[in-house]
């Protein structure tokens, strides 16, 4: 039994959510770049600003976006591991706080009717499993709403299969058109519920941008999504090209005999994701 007080896991918080606010993950940096070495025009120019703005953002120590969104921060709890101190949701959202004032970070969080802004960007979204372990893995997302706002979910029949699905990801990419600042980053979740598929979706999104599904189908759905997505020409920030999105990442679980559910979780341009292991 390996015991942790929760301040190590605020602090944890707050060093990925300052680094997340500056930074694009290596692997959207390098889709980004590639999509720019295969473009050309209008869609070419933008990819240029996008890549330029993260230089900046580096060099001056500012967010990389103007939203700096929900923070989103899934953690992979050892049944081993002992927590003292504060409760954890309180631990995490004092590390947000702390991260989101000494980074003079846009606070987007508010009432969803009054819209009454809560002034630190708390609370978290926090997502907790607890896995086999003395480690705990926590991961930091911050999620624009520009993105998220374009994000679907389907509830299909078993009837509609494969082909349902990759329809289901296409036609949301499709129906956001410029909206979400492309080219997007796409997670599914495929299986589970309601709410279990929208959550895989979302780790989905944890994924290195341009990995692959260990399962064959699995890999095969995002392939042929990907390239259908391509397709639809809408291109870097809606100025057309052949780079509408940088990656298709989906994930499964089982689901009931009578459901296929599909979720569509749309990340803009500007993959943030830092990780870290305590």
């Amino acid at each position: 039994m390996r015991t942790l007080s929760t301040q190590e896991i605020a602090d944890c918080v707050y060093r990925l959510a300052r680094r997340a606010g500056l930074t694009l993950t290596e692997s959207c940096r390098n889709a980004l770049l590639a999509a720019r070495n295969i473009e050309q025009g209008a869609a070419q120019f933008a990819l240029n600003a996008v890549l330029e703005n993260e230089k900046v953002a580096q060099r001056e120590q500012m967010p990389v976006c103007q939203d700096t969104g929900m923070s989103v921060v899934l953690i992979e709890l050892g049944q081993e591991v002992h927590l003292t101190g504060t409760p954890l949701k309180a631990a995490v959202d004092d590390g947000v706080r702390r991260a989101y004032r000494d980074g003079n970070f846009r606070k987007s969080i508010c009432d969803p009717l009054t819209r009454a802004n809560t002034g630190d960007n708390t609370p978290a979204h926090l997502h907790v499993e607890i896995v086999a372990g003395e480690h705990v893995d926590i991961a930091f997302l911050p999620k624009g709403f520009g993105s998220e706002n374009m994000s679907r979910l389907y509830m299909l029949t078993p009837a509609e299969g494969r082909e349902g699905v990759v329809n289901a990801i296409v036609e949301t990419v499709k129906l956001a058109g410029s909206r979400p600042c492309p080219p997007v980053y796409v997670g599914v979740g495929i299986g589970s519920s309601f709410d279990g598929c929208a959550l895989l979706a979302k780790k989905a999104l944890l994924r290195d941008v341009g990995s692959h599904h260990p399962r064959a189908d699995v890999a095969a759905i995002e392939r042929e999504a990907l390239e259908k997505i391509n397709a639809l020409g809408i291109g870097a920030q809606g100025f057309g090209g052949k780079v509408t999105a940088i990656g298709v990442s989906c994930e499964v679980a089982p689901t009931h005999i009578a459901g296929l559910p599909v979720a569509v979780n749309i990340q803009c341009h500007c993959v943030r994701c830092e990780k870290e292991r305590l």
